[in-house]
């Protein structure tokens, strides 16, 4: 193929090839040519263009197939457009030539076509270049259509509209021609010649004035006609045109002269309207015909007529837009509810004709208000549609008020209206549900009584009206939460008020049962005492039915109706009224089969209705219990349930013959009671019905095949029992599209009604399958069908091998013994049936039964499978499979594949070959390749050879969808036949016609088959997977040029499969260039957006897979695209401003399909992370243009104004556009959902800044970034912004939405709250803010607020108090005091709290206040402990003083004032906690401590990390406090218990945070452990007296034995948990995991920030521990102690730049004092054996220095030695002064000052520093002997070479301060001797006044230092000073020169008595201070 890839046609290797070759090669290289041309400089092509035009010209009479035409033709318009266009006359005359050819044979056929469309192509491109050539074109075109067949007529009408685009105006002369051509090819019996021929219209309208002013009518006429028994695909393309022509006529200016727009008609709205009304009431006829048939009677009008019209109206209102449907609502409105009233009583003379225009006229008002409108436009709908009703309610009201009772009920007024009505409750419904609690205020408003109008039509005659009004009820409830219980208490009420009322009981008991189906839609439910009340009525309800017959079966349904909806709201209701409702169960059935015939001789017609409506009622009712209380279903419930269920079979039994005896009213009870009891059987276990199922199968066998049966329902009986996959195949109607409410209807055909809510009023408060929208429940005489067919499978699977036999005998004879469309219908339903039961078999891996069955099932099937109706056959191929899979034996399938391949063979109809060719593939789906290579050999050959039949499109289509299954079931086996298949699939891409778009759809799926089996193999290099790869690729393009969207939907896919594995070789650009065209070239109008649904979904699931590897080139491309392209792309989604992110962000407004919207949601997001840190403005702009487009500007600015000066300085360099940038927004009225995703992705763009620079959270750092690189963009300096949109999101009129606000206010606190205000010190940037967090958080806690944003707004208070943010404490008061506010609504108690919701969201926000509370309480705590800075106040020092403010307590002071009632309220909800949690009857033993541990104890996996972290800082501030303290001291189990928590909690959770805060709590216990230890200790001594300190008893852990014993030893707790923290961060301390138990040499290790936290906090723990212990404890302890500490700073020991020591080596240090200076190690009984321990810890840290395999040479010699000084100085003299120890370290200090590194020599003088310095001779003595000659030595020779840097310097000064300390601990008589040494050095570094000057920085420092040291020491030693000077003239003059040059510099500058200090003391690093 890439010899393909060249501007002239490679003939040579061209002409070696097949035929199937040379066209996969032709159209191969046009594609190539397509691009080049565009490519190549114009010079190449121009040298090249006679050959190539030749070549092209040559190719049209090679017969190529459809895609090579079209490409073909493109290539030629493109060559001449960019070249010489001279022979472009030659090309148009030969095309026409070939045009008039009277040849007629097939392969001249396509040579024709190819004419057609090149001539199309080359018009389109060159347009008036060619002007006069157009008309004998034109007539030559024409000329031919009237003999051509359906595919000439086809090209020939997309070649007029390609001709029609070019020329434009220029073609007027030809226009009526045209005209007259597309009306009869709209016509047309092709339905793609309808399509293309619409098509072609459309492009005419634009010019051709006619169509839309003198012709309107005409034209409209047309369309209806073309409706009448057209496709899916027709009614979209008619219904664009019609509708477009139509919005043309209104909004079109007429151009022209005066003369000729008087003569121009002009239309007003009314027109078109009335003219879209014909349509929809009268179809295609005339007047007359139509008022001929009303007389008649009979319906004149085809549903596709009508469903077609409904999508014109839809397209017309689209196209003039939203804004125009705004202006003109009223008129639209009331023109569409007057399609379903009085004055026009044809369109709903029948329920099934009324059911079905409500629909349609449903349809359009969801699509035009919901979806072209705005929020603030729809709210101004609803109160329109609210007058309307209004209007229509006064028209009942009027007729209900005559006294006549038979002219009300009979009025045409209340019949017609009825309808008006549903559609309008229906629509309000649906529009308040969209808008949620965005809807408020409306709600609010009494002038528009929404409420009150709903509620009036309760009360309707029609019980349509009645369930539409309620199941409006339930939108508003499930909308706006708050209204539910107030709606529901109304509804209650007037229930028990009107209970006279037959409308009123049946009207309110269904808005009851529709509320409390809204309930599980809101998250706060109602209040736990509703349930009781609905119970109450609901038996009062059946209780009083008896009392009057009027209102019998009204009060019986309602009763069981409220039972049935109380069911819905789950076992916690339900269990307190389960006993009263099992009562109600048992009495409705009779007792025994004897009362049953009692009964039967003893009713009427009357009471018997009323008795099966009841037990109707009563089925339904324990249906809704099982479905919805599955946790109550114990076995007791069952013993009291099954009872009543043999008697309620009988009765089932006995309905045919009470129906005889009563007559037809009982019909449709009698219907209802069936299949309310085949609802309930299939719900339970057929063990518990086991007993009847014989009498239950024989009556279901009547039903299926019941005489009175006519309607053939298969489209809702057989697809559940198809797959899925194989659904695709049949009617377009059977796949989603947007379309399918009102599709739906010609889906079931003209006899079956679409579902609506009046054939069952009890589904009114179950939730829909489909969405959200009304629940559309079948007619009971369809349902039944349907329950009978999935119950048959049930029951068939149970009962024994000879009764089902016998039953399947019998329904095989009644499909025999019928005839004609009645043994349709009848074979339809026992298929579905034993499909049922197959279906049930093979799940429960049941057993099929004797020989018999498989012969009765097998011949069942096989009549099915040769069934003219397709969907029938796909049942059947299915069940055909199911068959196979039941017997599971080899020989079986392999005889039912032989019949399947004798049929093939032999049959030559469509139907046979069809229905086998399926079963095939059916068979390989389920038995996976069916075992045998040869059968798989054989299938393949006989579809192959199916395939190439172009005799019948559909024996393709099933043929290569069957040929898909078996790719996909065969896997690796089907490698052999790859590539023979992939050859077929691209001849018949290249060949079949684009007409035949459903064999397109089946080689699609071929092609993903092979794509998926070949996998990874893709992104091989070898030849046979290139070429391989080429050609999946080629397929990919044919299908993406066909004009089908479905067949495009399938290039997608398959390029998507091709992208997983082989991404390298799949075109990135022009992938996305095609999914950005298809997204958002159609997303002008919403519901024209490509109006293929599953198109829009493979474009998504495509761009989500893309994004989620290559997020950035994606969107780069698509930008770049909007860039290329001129005017194509729509200004609605302009990907150029918004780029791609935004361009999804207005179609996840604009798309309605919840699957879409949530692929568009991962899309985005992944782009998010991936990029949002990168295009950090484009981000946030985005966001806040979303969040800005509908916020209430007045309330931000009136924030801002206060903060523009300050905050909206230089800090915000942001690009975010101004609030006064309204008008230019990309989002119009986005919709609330779109604004908390909006709202959503800010928290995570600030989630992914985190991990990303670190300044993104620092001011300073981000301004200094920013500079140096004007792109650079940091997070905080969009803080403004981010303020900004919180602000605006939390006060949004949407419950969600604010939440989302508060939500992000809370991550903004939490992130920024730390960082400072580089331009006011000692302020943070927040600061600035605190009026928006204010203003953002107030509205929060007023009364009407939902419990669940108070709890929000509770957490973020104590989040904005707890961060520190505001120092001042008037300015907290603002936050507090909505605290106390929410404490005081609290505290009031139930009285106050909100009774709308259930009690458990009262808790939830009592619980929410209290945690606040806790959490300030706790901070307040903590920075009164820690000593913080008094907050300070704006006002003067003595206002702070009265005001009480100034303290460093004040925000605990804010505290305490309510901290009674708090600790209270605190403490009571600890006990509900622990009263809850234990079971009842230990409710007397309940402990009285708190709830921390209890959380701590029974940690979940879910359990939230900021609810363990709260729980841990609880128990920190309980432990703060003295008295908790004191009695965990004092209980030991206690302390140990909770030290065993704290250890699981470190053990299950890896964060950092929550372990040290654990560490933090087993501090605070050690601490006071040992303060009650010291305190008995203490009080012993006391009591005892001195004299008797010998008998004091022992007091700590290890008393007077040592023994410590686990489990019940506090010490042994701790130092376990202590090991797992230091072992998990340094496993070498474990001797078992290194493997021995001595100390084994390892490089030290740098841990990581979190580890050295843990570590350095268990080491303060383990330093702690002996003081909790008796003396013998504290030996046992200490080994341990010792190793673990001392083995951390071995571990650690890393040598750091500048001699720093990690954080770990200072713990240990620290740590190591704090045990080495314990009073046990000089107490009497521990003494001892201390010493020896401690002996034997200090060789351990020696022998660190002598390590046996020489790889401990990396261990930092100062830690070491500072580790050495701290024994020395901290222990007593005899553990150190032994002689080995001694010189050992001795000889360590020798070492260490030979080191040559300056650092090290630093550290060790200053070390020895302070040993000299140790008062006790006997430790410093032995050090000064030692190494007092070693520093003087070195200081001697520092003298003489003079230090040369800072660090010699350093050296030197640190060398004379030793030298100094000798001179003051050393005995009189050697001092005189020390100074001698010491003076003559210090003299020879002295300047006189000539060098001062000229002198190096450092010997100016040295000579400073020098000067100061002698000032000092002269005056001490004056007479050794005085003879030294006086016996040494130079060293005399010397000082004095110094001391005169000294004063010289004194005067010129400064002193420099600062200067001089400051090296020594910046450079020194204290060690003494942190160890020594």
């Amino acid at each position: 193929m890439e010899l393909a890839h060249s501007l002239l046609l490679n003939e040579e290797v061209y002409n070696q090839l097949g035929e199937v070759q040379k066209a996969e090669f032709i159209f191969e290289w046009l594609r190539y040519l397509k691009k080049l041309l565009l490519a190549t400089s114009r010079n190449d092509v121009r040298e090249k263009q006679k050959t190539l035009v030749e070549q092209l010209l040559s190719l049209l009479n090679s017969s190529p197939g459809p895609p090579t035409r079209k490409l073909l033709a493109k290539n030629l318009a493109i060559l001449y457009s960019i070249e010489d266009t001279f022979s472009v006359y030659e090309a148009i005359d030969k095309c026409n030539d070939l045009i008039r050819s009277k040849d007629d044979s097939p392969s001249y056929l396509r040579t024709k076509l190819a004419a057609v469309v090149c001539l199309g192509s080359l018009y389109k491109k060159l347009g008036r270049i060619l002007g006069n050539t157009f008309t004998d074109t034109v007539g030559n075109i024409l000329k031919a259509m009237k003999s051509a067949e359906s595919q000439g007529r086809y090209e020939i009408m997309l070649s007029l509209q390609n001709i029609l685009n070019g020329l434009g105006a220029a073609a007027a002369p030809c226009h009526r021609d045209v005209y007259k051509a597309a009306r009869s090819c709209l016509t047309d019996r092709s339905m793609a010649v309808r399509c293309a021929a619409a098509k072609c219209l459309l492009e005419l309208q634009n010019e051709a004035i006619f169509m839309w002013s003198t012709d309107l009518d005409s034209v409209a006429t047309l369309c209806f006609k073309s409706f009448e028994g057209s496709n899916y695909d027709v009614r979209i393309s008619v219904s664009k045109l019609l509708g477009t022509i139509l919005a043309k006529a209104i909004i079109s200016k007429h151009p022209g002269t005066a003369a000729s727009r008087q003569s121009i008609r002009r239309v007003s709205l009314e027109e078109v309207l009335e003219l879209l009304g014909t349509g929809f009431l009268r179809g295609s006829s005339g007047f007359l015909r139509a008022s001929g048939d009303m007389l008649k009677g009979t319906s004149s009008v085809s549903r596709d007529v009508r469903v077609g019209v409904t999508q014109a109206y839809v397209v017309f209102v689209s196209t003039l837009g939203g804004t125009w449907l705004e202006k003109n609502f009223a008129a639209f409105f009331s023109h569409i509810l007057s399609l379903v009233s009085q004055s026009h009583p044809k369109a709903t003379q029948t329920q099934i004709d009324a059911v079905c225009c409500r629909r349609c006229v449903s349809f359009i008002l969801r699509t035009t208000i919901g979806g072209l409108l705005g929020e603030k436009a729809q709210l101004a709908a609803v109160k329109d549609i609210c007058q309307a009703i209004w209007k229509l309610k006064k028209v009942m009201d009027a007729v209900m008020s005559d006294g006549n009772l038979e002219t009300r009920l009979g009025s045409t007024d209340v019949a017609a209206s009825q309808h008006m009505l549903v559609c309008a409750l229906q629509e309000l419904g649906n529009l308040i549900h969209n808008l949620g609690t965005t809807a408020a205020p409306l709600l609010q408003d009494s002038s528009t009584g929404l409420l009150d109008s709903i509620l009036s039509v309760i009360l309707h005659p029609s019980i349509s009206v009645r369930l539409a009004a309620a199941w409006c009820l339930h939108c508003i409830a499930v909308a706006l939460p708050s209204y539910l219980t107030p709606l529901l208490d109304r509804c209650l009420e007037r229930l028990t008020g009107h209970k006279s009322s037959p409308e009123a009981v049946t009207g309110f008991s269904f808005a009851v049962a529709a509320l409390l189906g809204a309930v599980k839609h809101c998250p706060l439910g109602i209040p736990h005492g509703k349930g009781k009340i609905i119970m109450t009525l609901a038996e009062d309800l059946l209780c009083s039915a008896a009392q009057n017959s009027r209102l019998s079966a009204q009060r019986t349904q309602a009763g069981w109706l409220l039972i049935s909806a109380l069911m819905t709201l789950g076992p916690a209701v339900v269990s307190h009224h389960l006993a009263r409702v099992l009562l109600l169960w048992k009495c409705v059935f009779p007792a025994s089969p004897k009362d049953l015939e009692t009964e039967k001789s003893r009713g009427d017609s009357f009471t018997w209705q009323v008795t099966l409506e009841g037990r109707a009622g009563a089925l339904c009712a324990i249906k809704s219990f099982v479905s919805h209380c599955g946790d109550l279903l114990t076995e007791e419930v069952f013993q009291r349930l099954l009872p009543p269920l043999p008697c309620a079979v009988d009765l089932l039994t006995q309905l045919s013959s009470i129906l005889k005896m009563y007559g037809s009213p009982l019909k449709t009870p009698s219907v209802v009671y069936r299949q309310r009891l085949y609802e309930l059987l299939i719900l339970l276990p057929p063990e518990t019905y086991e007993g009847n199922l014989c009498a239950i199968l024989k009556e279901l066998a009547a039903d299926l095949t019941a005489p009175d049966i006519q309607v053939a329902a298969s489209t809702f009986l057989l697809p559940p029992l198809c797959h899925q996959d194989d659904l695709l195949i049949l009617s377009r109607l059977l796949q989603e599209t947007d379309h399918r409410f009102i599709e739906e209807q010609l889906l079931l055909g003209n006899g079956v009604a679409c579902g609506s809510l009046e054939y069952d009023p009890y589904s009114i408060y179950e939730k829909d399958v489909e969405g959200d929208s009304v629940p559309k429940p079948l007619p009971p005489a369809l349902s039944v069908i349907s329950s009978a067919s999935k119950l048959f499978g049930v029951v068939c699977a149970h009962v024994g091998e000879t009764q089902r036999l016998l039953i399947l005998e019998q329904l095989l004879d009644s499909i025999k013994h019928t005839k004609g469309a009645r043994q349709q219908v009848v074979q339809l339903h026992v298929v579905s049936s034993v499909s049922s039961f197959l279906k049930y078999v093979a799940g429960s891996k049941g057993c099929l039964g004797p020989e018999e069955m498989k012969r009765f099932a097998l011949t069942l099937v096989t009549g099915a499978l040769e069934s003219p109706n397709p969907l029938l056959r796909c049942a059947a191929a299915e069940s055909w499979a199911r068959l196979a899979q039941v017997v599971d034996d080899g020989a079986f399938t392999a005889g039912l594949a032989q019949v399947s391949f004798d049929k093939l063979k032999s049959a030559r109809d469509v139907v046979t070959r069809t229905g086998h060719s399926l079963a095939l593939g059916s068979l390989h789906r389920y038995l996976g390749g069916i075992s045998s290579s040869q059968h798989l050999n054989s299938c393949i050959g006989i579809l192959y050879t199916l395939a190439q039949d172009s005799t019948s499109p559909d024996v393709q289509t099933w043929a290569l969808h069957s040929l898909s299954l078996i790719i996909d079931s065969a896997g690796p086996l089907y490698y052999v036949h790859v590539e023979p298949t992939l050859s077929l699939i691209i001849m018949l891409l290249l060949n079949v016609p684009p007409t035949h778009a459903e064999v397109h759809q089946s080689l699609g799926r071929c092609l993903n088959a092979l794509i998926t089996t070949l996998g990874p193999e893709l992104q091989g290099n070898g030849t046979s997977i290139s070429t391989l790869r080429t050609s999946c690729l080629l397929g990919c393009a044919v299908m993406q040029d066909n004009p089908d969207c479905l067949v495009q939907a399938q290039a997608i896919s398959c390029l998507q499969q091709l992208h997983m594995f082989a991404p390298r070789h799949v075109n990135l650009s022009s992938l996305v260039s095609c999914l950005c065209e298809i997204l958002l070239d159609n997303s002008v109008l919403v519901n024209l957006c490509s109006p293929y649904l599953l198109l829009r979904r493979a474009v998504l699931a495509c761009l989500r897979q893309l994004v989620q590897r290559e997020a950035a080139e994606v969107s780069e491309h698509a930008v770049m695209l909007a860039k290329d392209s001129r005017e194509e792309l729509t200004p609605d989604a302009n990907i150029r401003e918004v780029g791609l992110e935004g361009a999804l962000l207005i179609l996840l407004d604009k798309e309605t399909d919840e699957r879409l919207c949530h692929d568009i949601k991962e899309t985005l997001n992944y782009m998010l992370t991936s990029m949002a840190v990168e295009k950090l403005s484009l981000w946030l702009k985005l966001c806040k243009d979303v969040l800005a487009a509908s916020a209430d500007f007045t309330a931000v600015t009136c924030v801002d104004t206060m903060q523009e000066e300050e905050g909206d300085k230089g800090d915000d360099v942001s690009v975010l556009t101004t609030r006064r940038d309204e008008k230019s927004h990309p989002f119009t009225n986005p919709r609330w959902a779109t604004r908390v995703f909006a709202a959503e992705c800010v928290c995570r763009i600030i989630n992914q800044c985190e991990n990303a620079n670190s300044a993104h959270f620092d001011i300073a750092l981000a301004q200094e970034m920013k500079k140096r690189d004007s792109r650079n963009d940091f997070l905080v300096l969009h803080l403004a912004d981010l303020i900004r949109m919180a602000f605006m999101a939390a006060t949004d009129h949407s419950d969600q939405l604010r939440l989302s606000g508060l939500e992000m206010l809370l991550v903004v606190i939490r992130r920024f709250a730390a960082v400072p205000e580089p331009e006011f010190p000692g302020h943070v940037i927040l600061e600035q803010y605190q009026a928006n967090v204010g203003a953002a958080l107030r509205p929060a806690f007023t009364s009407e607020t939902p419990p669940d944003v108070t709890a929000k707004a509770c957490q973020v208070c104590s989040a904005w108090i707890a961060s520190g943010v505001v120092s001042d404490l008037n300015d907290l008061r603002r936050v507090h005091q909505l605290l106390v506010s929410s404490l005081t609504k609290i505290q009031a108690g139930k009285e106050a709290l909100s009774h709308l919701y259930n009690e458990s969201a009262s808790t939830m926000e009592i619980l929410a206040v209290l945690k606040a509370w806790a959490e300030v309480y706790i901070i307040a705590g903590q920075r009164h402990k820690n000593h913080r800075q008094p907050l300070k106040t704006t006002t003067c020092l003595e206002d702070s003083i009265r005001n009480g403010s100034c303290s460093s307590d004040g925000l605990l002071d804010l505290v305490y004032a309510d901290l009674g009632t708090l600790s209270r309220l605190w403490l009571a909800a600890l006990q509900d906690f622990a009263l809850l949690t234990l079971p009842s009857e230990f409710a007397s033993q309940l402990p009285a401590e708190g709830i921390s541990v209890e959380f701590l104890c029974s940690l979940r996996s879910d359990a939230t990390m900021e609810s363990i972290t709260a729980c841990l800082h609880a128990l920190q501030a309980l432990l703060d406090v003295p008295w908790p303290r004191s009695k965990i001291g004092s209980d030991q189990d206690l302390g140990i218990e909770l030290l065993n928590v704290l250890h699981r909690v470190i053990l299950t959770r890896e964060s950092p945070s929550i372990q040290l805060a654990s560490l933090e709590v087993v501090r605070q216990i050690i601490c006071a452990a040992e303060e009650h230890v010291k305190e008995k200790r203490r009080s012993a001594e006391v009591d005892d007296g001195a004299a008797e300190k010998e008998t004091l008893p022992e007091f700590g852990e290890g008393k007077d034995t040592g023994g410590l014993v686990p489990g019940k030893s506090l010490v042994f707790a701790t130092l376990e948990l202590c090991v797992c923290i230091l072992v998990r961060q340094l496993p070498e301390l474990n001797p078992k995991l290194t493997g021995s138990p001595g100390v084994k040499a390892r490089k030290p290790q740098m841990l990581s920030e979190d580890g050295s936290r843990l570590v350095s906090a268990a080491l303060v723990i383990l330093s702690e521990l002996p003081a909790v212990c008796s003396p013998e404890g504290s030996i046992s302890i200490l080994p341990t102690i010792l190793y673990l500490t001392i083995g951390v700073l071995r571990e650690t020991a890393v040598k750091l730049p500048g001699g720093q020591l990690s954080s770990t080596v200072a713990a240990s240090l620290q740590a190591l004092k704090g045990i080495l200076s314990s009073p046990m190690a000089r107490a009497e009984k521990s003494r001892t054996a201390w010493t020896d321990l401690l002996r034997s810890a200090l060789t351990t840290i020696l022998d660190c220095w002598d390590p046996v395999d020489e790889t401990h040479q990396e261990l930092d010699e100062v830690s070491l030695l500072t580790a050495i000084t701290v024994f020395i100085l901290s222990t007593s003299p005899e553990v150190t002064t032994i002689p080995c120890l001694q010189k050992r370290c001795i000889d360590k200090f020798k070492a260490t000052l030979e080191i040559k590194d300056p650092v090290v020599q630093i550290k060790t003088y200053q070390l020895l520093h302070s040993i000299f310095q140790y008062p006790n001779p006997a430790v410093s003595y032995p050090y000064i002997y030692s190494l007092a000659s070693c520093i003087m030595e070195e200081l001697q020779e520092i003298d003489k070479r003079k230090p040369e840097n800072t660090a010699e310097l350093q050296i030197f000064q640190e060398g004379i301060k030793v030298l100094e300390t000798l001179v003051t601990v050393a005995e009189e008589h050697h001092r005189s001797q020390l100074v001698a040494c010491l003076l003559p050095i210090l003299i020879s570094f002295l300047l006189d006044e000539n060098s001062l000057g000229s002198a190096t920085s450092i010997m100016r420092n040295l000579h400073d230092f020098a000067l100061q040291n002698l000032m000092q020491i002269g005056p001490q030693y004056s007479s050794v000073f005085k003879s030294l000077v006086a016996s040494s003239p130079a060293l005399k003059a010397r000082l004095e020169a110094a001391i005169k040059g000294n004063q010289e510099s004194v005067k010129v500058k400064i002193p420099t008595s600062k200067y001089t200090k400051s090296p020594g003391k910046n450079s020194s690093i204290q060690l003494k201070t942190s160890f020594l």
